[in-house]
């Protein structure tokens, strides 16, 4: 990673930290989703409040990456330092690194008031190895949202950035089965489950912090997923850069 990736993500770092209300509401509505879906189901039940929380880690990986990358690109795209820093030697690598890093950044930033929400509020219990493991898993299963998010933000403007964005995250959170544990969804749901990138993501951080056995229909699903989310997004970054900058 080079040093100039890591100076435009800190730019981006800060330019983020003066609009605290863009911060506070990523932070806010996983960890809101996880005390009224979560909290009242789970009381007496520490294994199904651990396979709860980590489907609200998912969720609020999914929501950091899908505003993060797609409602923010499409903003920066819109303003009059985006084609300036298009215009430096620092090529397409740099800029995919730093918001990434950005993202990930914020994505673990959001998690937090989860976790604490979680470890007051419900009987969940891990032990330090998993809960380390854990984050790494978390990290890995936030690559097609941020790809997803990437694709949003390179191909439409600002305002349908957000209404896609809106209307994408929330269908994707309940084919998943994020809003509570394993098999608590509806008997449609568990069945197209495993043809969707967040139930992939869920049942790996299940398996990560509880006794899941993990579906191999859903992790292929995922990494079929991600790939075609990885091509989108650079497609989209190269249609973005051949029709304004060429």
């Amino acid at each position: 990673m080079s040093s100039l990736t890591l100076v435009h993500a800190r730019y981006q770092l800060v330019e983020l930290s003066r609009i605290p209300m863009a911060i506070i509401g990523a932070a806010f509505f996983p960890a809101a989703s996880l005390f009224f879906f979560v909290v009242p189901n789970t009381k007496g039940d520490p294994a199904g409040a651990t396979l709860a929380t980590a489907s609200m880690v998912v969720f609020a990986a999914m929501i950091s990456n899908l505003f993060g990358h797609g409602t923010g690109v499409a903003e920066d795209r819109s303003q009059p330092w985006d084609p300036y820093t298009r215009t430096l030697p620092i090529g397409p690598a740099v800029r995919f690194g730093s918001r990434i890093i950005t993202g990930l950044a914020m994505m673990l930033f959001s998690m937090v008031p989860v976790v604490i929400v979680a470890a007051i509020f419900t009987p969940a219990t891990i032990s330090p190895v998993r809960f380390l493991l854990a984050i790494g898993v978390v990290i890995i299963v936030s690559v097609p949202f941020t790809m997803m998010g990437l694709a949003i933000g390179y191909l439409l403007s600002t305002k349908a950035a957000i209404a896609t964005v809106q209307l994408v995250f929330l269908p994707l959170a309940f084919a998943g089965g994020l809003l509570g544990g394993p098999g608590e969804a509806p008997g449609f749901i568990e069945t197209i489950a495993p043809f969707v990138p967040t139930r992939g993501s869920a049942e790996l951080m299940w398996a990560t912090v509880g006794d899941f056995e993990i579906n191999p229909v859903s992790i292929v699903s995922l990494v079929v997923w991600t790939v075609g989310l990885a091509a989108l997004a650079f497609y989209a970054y190269q249609r973005d850069e051949g029709r304004r900058y060429h």
